[in-house]
């Protein structure tokens, strides 16, 4: 008889794989990351890992893809709200919750090693698409509440959002003074200013 199964279990034990495997990128890279060393860090046998990725890349491309169901999951859970803005605050408060992990800085590092590869790069598409689709909704919806500049299409505006926090991601991999704690207030400050003002009647952005 084929033994059951427990999905459960088989979530748990393939997000503890993912957890490790981000922890040892972080630390040591991409390539000098070896299987054993996920296997030790998770605490599980080689047959164990092997069963759940058949490669070192696939548990990256594990983790990148969990990355971009969540993203998808958390714009699917705003469903429903009436404050378009303050939806957008609260995914810049969740991007800066995310960037906090301490090991991000050393993952995005290994990511960037690796992102021209075909597999990565299409994975890192696919999550960008995640977002600017996530976002784009709110902000057409935040523009027509009045809420938000309407000089820029939301177009526009959603490529501004995701360049910032894009740029704060990568300052935060290349400047270990550069904190997600220290400079998240920065961050939502800059968003702020982005969403507001609109454009004086020479048509220049005004950087008040």
């Amino acid at each position: 008889m084929a033994r059951t199964v427990d999905p459960a279990r088989h979530a748990a034990r393939r997000l503890r794989i993912i957890d490790a495997a981000l922890t040892r990128f972080a630390a040591d890279g991409y390539e000098a990351t070896t299987t054993a060393a996920i296997c030790a860090e998770a605490r599980i046998g080689s047959g164990t890992f092997f069963h759940y990725f058949p490669t070192k890349a696939d548990v990256l491309l594990g983790i990148l893809e969990l990355g971009t169901a969540e993203t998808t999951a958390w714009f699917d859970e705003q469903s429903g709200r009436e404050d378009a803005v303050g939806v957008l605050r609260d995914w810049i408060d969740q991007t800066i919750e995310d960037f906090s992990d301490r090991r991000m800085a050393g993952f995005v590092r290994a990511v960037g090693a690796v992102m021209s590869r075909p597999e990565f790069a299409a994975a890192l598409a696919a999550d960008d698409r995640a977002t600017q689709t996530g976002l784009l909704g709110w902000v057409e919806l935040a523009q027509q509440q009045g809420s938000i500049r309407t000089d820029l299409t939301a177009a526009r505006l959603t490529s501004w959002l995701t360049v910032l926090t894009d740029g704060f991601a990568d300052r935060i991999a290349t400047d270990d003074g550069f904190t997600a704690g220290a400079e998240g207030p920065v961050l939502r400050d800059a968003v702020h200013r982005l969403l507001g003002p609109e454009a004086d009647e020479s048509g220049d952005v005004p950087l008040r």
